[in-house]
């Protein structure tokens, strides 16, 4: 009994050698195995991270999952019982019936997610969410929180508008005192010249009455007054 539960020495120098073997072998396959939970860990989060900001993806799967759910809700159990006179009648007839409803029903739900989808633009709606969320991650400042005090609360979020449109206000103001000042510039020089036209007019009509009393003058002494009498 001695003999056989105890290990000679040979076989205990082979297992001895055997686990070292199995020890030398495990090194790289150990290597190996650590090195590839390091790449898990590091490709894990990206992939997170993609399912996470992937919303469009989300919502196709949170539709999916309620669609099932409510599939399984209109269950043929239920379907018989409400008309369990048919049923015991045609049980195949029946099932057959149930089929074509609840494909009919998940097809009309799909169309009108679908349609759901087209007609609020959800998709390009998700896409600028996450453009708002990468903006947000890159701005440091604190995101905003109410103080508890309503009137502060909406006085900080009117503030704001307001400012911008009182700043826009002093632009068109001084857009339209810069339009007005070239047009006031442009009838004072439209006054000037018509003055310069007047004056002009006025030293030509003068000039005229001069030249005409300087023609009856000199008519008056080249024809004496006794000759016009005879």
């Amino acid at each position: 009994m001695e003999e056989s539960s105890a290990p000679t020495r040979e076989e205990t120098t082979e297992e001895n050698e055997e686990g070292t073997t199995q020890s030398q072998a495990g090194g790289p396959a150990e290597d190996v195995s650590s090195e590839m939970s390091k790449q898990e860990k590091v490709s894990k989060p990206s992939e997170e991270t993609a399912g996470r900001y992937d919303r469009m993806k989300l919502f196709d799967k949170v539709m999916q999952k309620s669609l099932n759910k409510f599939i399984e809700h209109a269950s043929f159990k239920g379907f018989a019982n409400m008309f369990r006179p048919l049923y015991k009648k045609n049980p195949q007839r029946m099932e057959s019936i149930h089929k074509q409803f609840t494909e009919e029903l998940e097809r009309t739900i799909q169309e009108d997610i679908a349609r759901l989808i087209d007609e609020g633009m959800l998709e390009f709606k998700l896409n600028e969410l996450d453009k708002l969320e990468g903006a947000a991650k890159n701005n440091q400042d604190p995101a905003w929180r109410p103080s508890g005090i309503p009137e502060l609360d909406f006085s900080s979020f009117l503030m704001p508008y307001y400012k911008k449109q009182e700043a826009y206000m002093r632009l068109e103001l001084k857009k339209i005192q810069t339009e007005n000042a070239a047009l006031a510039q442009k009838v004072r020089v439209g006054r000037e010249n018509i003055a310069q036209t007047e004056q002009r007019i006025s030293t030509a009509v003068d000039e005229w009455k001069v030249s005409v009393t300087e023609f009856e003058k000199l008519s008056s002494s080249l024809c004496p007054g006794d000759v016009f009498d005879v």
